[in-house]
């Protein structure tokens, strides 16, 4: 049994789709008979093809919506559709800035529950279930929405692979948007400079940890993974105390990365960081500690001091 329609928040940069939008729809195809997008933004045109390509039939857009941000218009239009009648069973979204607000300021309009932080997602009895890992992933619990849809439900990024279904570009429809209280406004944006992959999507990660010993040393990180032409991640320990950006933390509560290659250096495996990783294909750490929990999930384990192992490693590669 599948829902009749669910609507997946697109979410795009510079006429790019966003890879959790395209996970999405890929998991939706499998929940519902129609898979349709909402999207704010004006350049619904430009997306259209990449969306339908991953099996969405429309593409229900506001419009430019004059540099305000997402959540307080976006979330007023669906709300706005489902008092109409015309809205989905559902309302799918990534656990992003923009998908977390507007699901936020959804379930408040609409007086629904929104279940968060979800990884699985199937369809019982003409309802939604969820799959929430709790106590740092070490438990799945499943919930079932008992009220009336529409069903809001946020997931975490890798949760699905995103596989193109044939489709054409989907048709872009507009999505009326009521008169709402201004908000917050964008008013510039600012690129963070990088070289290679962005942790995203990086096929290789080498990330760093505490057992580094000191901010100097994360150079090691950047440079083997340069060398990789992978993406440096790091541990929340060490994002905390300011030697990388946050833009660069792995974990719970930074970002969930699939890559084929993990490489941990220095990292004893905090539970809010194997949350993070745990999903790669292949996960290699270094650390001085035999009994560091890192090793419990590791498919290759290095014993030995990540200042010595690391130089070696760096030398090698540029060797060949």
């Amino acid at each position: 049994m599948t829902l009749s329609k669910i609507w997946v928040l697109a979410e795009a940069t510079d006429g790019k789709v966003s890879s959790t939008t395209l996970e999405l729809l890929t998991k939706a195809r499998s929940l519902a008979d129609t898979v349709e997008c909402v999207y704010g933004g004006g350049d619904a045109d430009a997306i259209a093809a990449d969306l339908g390509a991953h099996g969405a039939t429309t593409v229900h857009a506001t419009g430019d919506l004059g540099g305000a941000l997402a959540g307080v218009p976006v979330a007023a239009a669906i709300a706005a559709a489902v008092a109409a009648g015309t809205g989905p069973d559902a309302v799918i979204a990534a656990t992003s800035y923009d998908g977390r607000d507007v699901i936020g300021r959804l379930s408040a309009k609409l007086d629904r529950t929104a279940l968060t932080n979800n990884v699985d997602l199937e369809v019982d009895g003409g309802s939604l279930v969820c799959t929430t890992p709790v106590f740092g992933g070490t438990v799945d619990v499943k919930t079932k929405f008992t009220g009336e849809g529409p069903f809001l439900v946020l997931v975490r990024p890798k949760s699905f692979a995103p596989e193109p279904s044939g489709g054409g570009a989907a048709a872009v429809a507009g999505l009326a948007v009521p008169e709402v209280p201004a908000g917050a406004r964008i008013v510039n944006r600012h690129v963070e400079e990088r070289e290679g992959p962005s942790l995203d999507d990086a096929d290789i990660v080498v990330s760093g940890g505490r057992g580094l010993g000191e901010a100097e040393k994360f150079g090691m990180v950047e440079e083997l993974a340069k060398l990789l032409n992978a993406a440096p991640g790091a541990s929340r320990a060490i994002v905390d105390a300011g030697w990388v950006p946050y833009s660069y933390q792995v974990g719970q509560t930074g970002k969930v990365v699939k890559p084929t290659v993990y490489i941990a250096a220095g990292i004893s495996g905090a539970t809010q960081h194997m949350v993070g990783m745990k999903g790669s294909k292949n996960i290699i750490a270094i650390n001085k500690d035999a009994e560091a929990p890192i090793f419990s999930i590791s498919d290759l384990g290095i014993v030995g001091d990540v200042h010595k192992v690391l130089p070696a490693v760096i030398e090698q590669i540029k060797a060949r």
